[in-house]
């Protein structure tokens, strides 16, 4: 098999050949279940996922999004060194023999469980991971002798394997993208977004880090994540030597905004709450910080140093940034709520490019073009 004999082994029984995988035997609902490793190399080998072309009520788990495996596999080649996947989970369709170490006491759930080749594994749950595996192994096979944890139940047919997929997934929350950004340390722009956010004059104390949401009463006046897309647009495509540089760069152009938005300054001072400023203005909502983001980003592109680019955003000191602006409407406010769809987003940029005198792009223009015929 070419996996460590210590964690499968392959073996040949008067029944045929069957797998003998180390295991933790355990109960749940009254039911045996066994957890094990398995090499990488034999996942894609044994563990089966449902065909496509079969209608949802006969499939025990959703079709697989094909789209989503590139960026799996390339984030387990990427980060050979601290990639972490999760155990999945598979139904054995046939005879399982768990052989504990010992007739009594702890070993009893500690030992060795066999199972026929001949079996078929239906993964429940991993089968995005799944595939991963498969195309990481074909581009850099020494993946191969890694170990993934596998959860074992004995399959109880359709009806069971369909219920085990709904209830593995009913209660999985995505977590807040703020709280995200804020643990990655592999994303350059999370690490430069959470910089502004714990050193800048102009950020710190004021950025929620957890939450992507702002309660009405909350005294924070940006959200970590609406920091991250904005400082990620404007440094798209710009040179830098280094996220200190790069988290330098940002906070130059940021102070400069701050000099065009006396709200944020009182906020600061205390002078004005961050709820009255979030709820009479759109200059501290994420659509506004991801406009000035891609707007910031054709004057780095365009401009040698900060004293060309500086001076070019003063008209933004005219731009009324209040809810009832009228202007707002369709462009970053869709029936009196802030909206921050993508052409919504763009909407707001062709806005401020326009304060600027600065000529749309394509999309931007095509965008502009429907929303000024009302086909929105």
């Amino acid at each position: 098999m070419g996996s460590p004999p210590s964690l499968l082994s392959a073996t040949g029984t008067t029944a045929g050949f069957e797998y003998v995988f180390p295991a933790i035997r355990g109960v749940q609902a009254r039911r045996e279940f066994y957890v094990s490793m398995c090499p990488l190399r034999l996942i894609p080998k044994i563990f089966l996922f449902d065909e496509d072309e079969l209608a949802p009520e006969v499939r025990a788990q959703r079709v697989l999004n094909k789209g989503r495996i590139p960026a799996l596999a390339a984030y387990i080649i990427d980060n050979p060194g601290d990639y972490v996947f999760s155990a999945l989970t598979a139904s054995v369709d046939g005879e399982m023999k768990f052989v504990g170490i010992s007739d009594k006491g702890p070993g009893m759930r500690i030992g060795q469980l066999h199972i026929p080749m001949a079996a078929r594994f239906l993964i429940n749950d991993g089968q995005h991971r799944r595939a991963a595996i498969e195309a990481a192994l074909n581009e850099n096979p020494e993946l191969g002798d890694e170990t993934i944890a596998v959860v074992f139940f004995q399959d109880a047919g359709l009806a069971r394997s369909q219920q085990m997929f709904a209830d593995l997934n009913r209660h999985a929350v995505r977590p807040a993208r703020s709280i995200g950004v804020l643990y990655d340390h592999r994303d350059e722009h999370a690490t430069v977004a959470r910089l502004l956010a714990l050193k800048s004059s102009i950020f710190r104390g004021f950025v929620e880090m957890e939450s992507s949401t702002l309660s009405a009463r909350s005294r924070k006046l940006f959200t970590l994540s609406a920091l991250y897309y904005a400082t990620r647009s404007l440094l798209q495509g710009v040179e830098f030597d280094g996220e200190d540089a790069a988290a330098e760069l940002a906070d130059a152009f940021w102070s400069a905004i701050d000099q065009l938005i006396p709200e944020w300054r009182l906020v600061r001072q205390r002078k004005m709450s961050a709820a009255d400023v979030r709820r009479q203005y759109l200059h501290s909502h994420g659509i506004a910080l991801h406009a000035l983001g891609r707007l910031g980003n054709t004057l780095l592109r365009e401009s040698v140093d900060q004293q060309t680019w500086q001076p070019r955003l003063e008209p933004l000191k005219r731009v009324d940034w209040s809810r009832t602006n009228s202007d707002w409407e369709g462009r970053a406010i869709v029936g009196g709520r802030v909206s921050k769809n993508h052409s919504n987003v763009v909407l707001t940029v062709n806005y401020l490019r326009n304060k600027l005198g600065l000529e749309l792009g394509p999309e931007e223009a095509h965008v502009e073009a429907t929303y000024l015929r009302g086909d929105r």
